[in-house]
């Protein structure tokens, strides 16, 4: 049997790839840790799908999609060098390789000009729930983005079209019913 645990982790730190060991509260932990959190809130999207359905494919796809983007962020910066494109580091390929995905589901539902207003289906709450800490995520990036600069801002492009693809997907699964759309209806608005 395997053992998961180590004990290095006791006192409060956890260790980037190729060396160096961080707080578990550092910029560089919550960052990568929010992705971890995305990635496992698209997992329960998935698990919410037909199996083998377009949707279920593209979550898959957009969940292994963060756990590189989280590769690059858990490595220490000075080791960035070592990291390889589209296994542990973003490209502005994987970055341009969403877009035809959200327009493919954007192309199948109509909007409506108000917002909308999530929890239309378990499916749909669940990916605008993923939206919501894939965009958690985004600002934590900015974040270590300002406090220590990033290697390459690739990894904050595939944050802004990965939540805009969870969006995309998320109306979609709500596209039986068009009255899911309705918004924010007040009289008077």
């Amino acid at each position: 049997m395997a053992k998961i645990y180590t004990r290095k982790g006791d006192d409060g730190t956890t260790s980037l790839w190729y060396g160096g060991r961080v707080a578990k509260s550092d910029a560089r932990t919550d960052a990568y840790g929010t992705l971890d959190e995305a990635a496992s809130a698209l997992g329960v999207a998935r698990s919410l799908c037909e199996p083998g359905s377009e949707l279920a494919a593209d979550i898959l796809r957009l969940q292994d999609d963060l756990f590189i983007a989280g590769a690059e962020l858990a490595t220490a910066p000075e080791a960035s060098e070592r990291l390889r494109d589209g296994v542990s580091r973003i490209t502005d390929e994987i970055v341009t390789g969403l877009e035809p995905a959200i327009d493919r589901y954007m192309e199948r539902v109509e909007l409506p000009p108000k917002f909308v207003i999530p929890g239309g289906t378990q499916l749909s709450g669940q990916l605008d729930l993923a939206r919501a800490i894939i965009r958690r995520a985004e600002r934590r990036v900015v974040e270590l983005d300002l406090a220590e600069g990033l290697p390459s801002r690739a990894v904050l492009r595939f944050l802004n079209r990965a939540s805009d693809l969870a969006y995309a997907m998320a109306r979609f699964a709500d596209v039986d019913d068009p009255s899911l759309f309705a918004g924010r209806e007040r009289e008077g608005t």
